[in-house]
């Protein structure tokens, strides 16, 4: 926010690219403006450029003095102005503080999750849905008209196992994970099952209905068992596409057809239609799509180009898909077979893996994975006991339980940046001491209990504000607007996630360090309302990752 009013003034003097930095000590100012760029320039020392250029800006209201040391131009922010300027921003604002409103009269639409309907998710795939979630939020935040999209994979060779896997039984959802690693380690034995699997799903496209409801029976259960936990942590969705639908308006033969017109698919050794990729720059020895089967049937990926054009007409403004890693091949044929019918791709938002200790990716298919739903449960049994320790029964027990173990699920993964791997530690994610959600929510309900204890009253004289911890919480306060900004622009929630851990740190330090209910009645005031800020700030900050409050702790 100030950062910006530094940059303005600086623009009067400076012609180049601006870059402002953060120096490491106080007592050097609020920002600084390094001059060797300058120096390659005008062919002068850095030092004495930064000295010109210090000497030519003068203090402004928010601006008490400029500085050089060495080749640096470093500016101090009036505290006590910005105080009393933001502070009164965050209390008025409340809820909206942060945003900059930049999505109003604008469309978005968000794909996420969108994980296969045969089984209940893994710690893995909940890394989708969560990002997904907190950029859903940060949308809506920003004043976006935000649609949440899934989409359904049910016609898939993996429903196709689960329909054979079901015959002659009704399993339930909790069931569908065993069936499903049952029959993939048969199938490796078993080369007849195969052949029964496709012929499934040949039934299946060729309209045969007792099929088709078999497949609608298996992705229901699945659908609702999935999104019935994923709702637990908060995530919903607003429309549930089906790639069958795909399938049946035949939208995917059109496709192939306008294709075949760029003369780029070619019939290969296996009796299949596959669109020549060479030339786009593709890590591949050779690049190509298939595009259907020997019996000229359409693949997933023709079913998803025709979903992902309807998406984009859905939303031109911003029009978003969160992948996994290991999809950014798949997703680069995509685009580049669509850039070929002229229709645009969504911009695809990629995350690495969620690995726990002593493990390494999860698989489905191999079964090698931890469920989240398990997981979920465990934390839930760990925060109720804390809370038992630390207040013996209550009545809202699990209801504050399930606040503080989800949070500190969603925290421990949206604090990692997206292209980095979350090394996922149970007893990590629920301390209430390093960087995790209890910490932040035990902020929050510290800052809450002051304000049983004592009220603002009167006017308030921010000059008071005069400590180290003071002027670094002020700081702070007054860069969450360009933190959510950056999360936003970068769509990694990571960023906002680190600034509240910083803030919720310098927070602790400065109610240790700064008397706030036995001081006099002014200085009580101005710490009492500084509190005030925070705690709106903190909550904006956690809402925005999808993790609630709580006012005890």
């Amino acid at each position: 926010m100030y950062k910006n009013l530094v940059l303005k003034i600086l623009k009067k003097h400076v012609k180049e690219d601006i870059v402002l930095e953060v120096p490491p000590n106080p007592e050097l100012g609020d920002y600084a403006f390094p001059c060797f760029t300058l120096a390659r320039k005008y062919k002068k020392n850095p030092s004495l450029i930064a000295e010109e250029l210090a000497s030519k800006i003068k203090p402004t209201k928010y601006i008490v003095k400029i500085e050089n040391v060495g080749p640096y131009v470093n500016f101090f922010l009036n505290k006590t102005y910005i105080a009393d300027t933001i502070i009164n921003k965050i209390l008025t604002e409340k809820s909206s503080f942060g945003s900059s409103n930049i999505g109003k009269g604008k469309k978005a639409l968000i794909e996420h999750t969108s994980i296969n309907p045969n089984a209940s998710p893994h710690m893995g795939r909940s890394r989708n849905a969560i990002i997904g979630d907190s950029i859903s939020r940060m949308l809506r935040f920003q004043g976006y008209k935000t649609t949440v999209h899934y989409f359904v994979n049910d016609i898939g060779k993996q429903i196709a196992m689960l329909v054979l896997a079901s015959q002659g039984k009704n399993l339930k959802f909790e069931q569908l994970l065993d069936a499903y690693v049952k029959l993939n380690n048969k199938l490796k034995s078993n080369p007849e099952l195969e052949k029964q699997i496709f012929d499934i799903i040949n039934k299946l496209e060729l309209g045969d209905k007792k099929v088709k409801n078999e497949f609608r029976k298996i992705v229901d259960t699945c659908i609702k068992g999935q999104t019935n936990i994923l709702s637990e942590l908060g995530i919903k969705y607003d429309k549930f596409d089906y790639e069958s639908k795909y399938l049946w308006d035949n939208s995917t033969k059109e496709i192939i057809k306008k294709l075949e017109r760029t003369d780029k698919v070619f019939i290969d050794e296996n009796n299949r239609k596959v669109l020549d990729l060479k030339g786009h720059n593709l890590s591949m020895r050779n690049p190509v799509l298939v595009l259907t089967r020997n019996d000229g049937t359409s693949l997933y990926v023709v079913r998803d180009m025709a979903y992902t054009i309807d998406k984009m007409k859905k939303a031109n403004d911003v029009n978003l898909i969160i992948l996994g890693e290991d999809h950014k091949l798949y997703f680069e044929q995509l685009k580049i077979a669509l850039s070929m019918l002229k229709v645009k791709s969504p911009v695809p938002i990629y995350y690495s893996y969620i690995l726990l200790k002593g493990q390494g990716k999860m698989s489905t298919r191999k079964g090698t994975l931890v469920l989240l739903e398990d997981v979920m449960k465990e934390a839930l049994s760990k925060a109720e006991k804390e809370i038992i320790k630390r207040h013996g029964k209550v009545k809202d027990l699990k209801k504050r339980a399930k606040i503080i173990a989800y949070g500190a699920i969603k925290y421990s993964i949206l604090k990692v940046s997206r292209d980095k791997n979350v090394f996922f530690d149970i007893e990590e994610a629920l301390s209430f001491e390093g960087d995790s959600a209890p910490y932040l929510q035990y902020v929050y309900a510290r800052i809450n209990s002051l304000f049983k204890k004592g009220q603002i009253k009167g006017k308030i004289d921010y000059s008071l504000l005069t400590r180290t911890e003071e002027d670094k919480l002020i700081t702070l306060l007054s860069q969450f607007q360009e933190s959510v900004h950056k999360s936003f622009t970068s769509f990694n929630p990571h960023i906002i996630a680190n600034y509240l851990s910083d803030l919720g740190r310098a927070y602790n330090e400065f109610y240790h360090n700064c008397p706030i209910l036995t001081e006099d009645e002014k200085l009580k005031n101005a710490r009492l309302i500084l509190s005030k800020a925070v705690m709106q700030v903190l909550k904006n900050g956690l809402d925005l990752l999808g993790i609630e409050t709580l006012d005890v702790m």
